[in-house]
């Protein structure tokens, strides 16, 4: 799939298939995770990979916006370490990117359900409660999780017209 059908296809999938991803799509998404640009090439990431379903139900409980994980067959907590590079969340968000349009192209749907900087709960962060759950050292922080897997809704690719032509300069604002 070329580059642009990829970007255009790409959209936010919160109902998946109970159909598992193969093992071969989820080393071709990392792999295009790694690929992805970082500060000074320092690669602050970790990717806590998640299939098992008891503990994605958990995820999906972290926090409300994350309970579209709920049918996910696959979560992929998007980490960095913040003694490495403090633009961790840059690198990390880039990546993250790099996750959703690799799981596009395979023609996986897939959703970013942030977690820094977001409440748990009333006593507990976001980033708490998972770094408990998954057993996530202090020095790394946790920027969202990504859910994938096959479809189970059908969403319109984005449309030239939704390019917001007010938005772009040129020389100047």
């Amino acid at each position: 799939m070329e580059f642009f059908d990829v970007v255009k296809k790409r959209r936010s999938i919160r109902k998946f298939q109970e159909k598992e991803v193969p093992r071969e799509y989820i080393e071709k998404i990392l792999e295009a995770a790694f690929y992805s640009p970082s500060s000074r090439n320092r690669r602050p990431w970790h990717f806590v990979v998640v299939d098992d379903r008891a503990l994605i139900k958990a995820l999906a409980k972290t926090r409300p916006a994350l309970r579209f994980l709920e049918t996910a067959p696959l979560a992929i907590v998007v980490c960095g370490d913040e003694s490495i590079s403090s633009a961790w969340v840059f690198d990390a968000s880039i990546a993250a990117e790099h996750i959703q349009l690799a799981a596009a192209a395979l023609g996986l749907g897939a959703c970013w359900g942030h977690v820094l900087d977001r409440a748990h709960n009333e006593k507990k962060s976001a980033e708490e409660y998972i770094r408990e759950l998954l057993g996530i050292p202090e020095h790394i922080r946790i920027l969202c999780v990504i859910g994938i897997g096959y479809p189970a809704e059908k969403k319109e690719e984005h449309k030239k017209d939704e390019v917001m032509r007010d938005r772009i300069h040129f020389n100047r604002f």
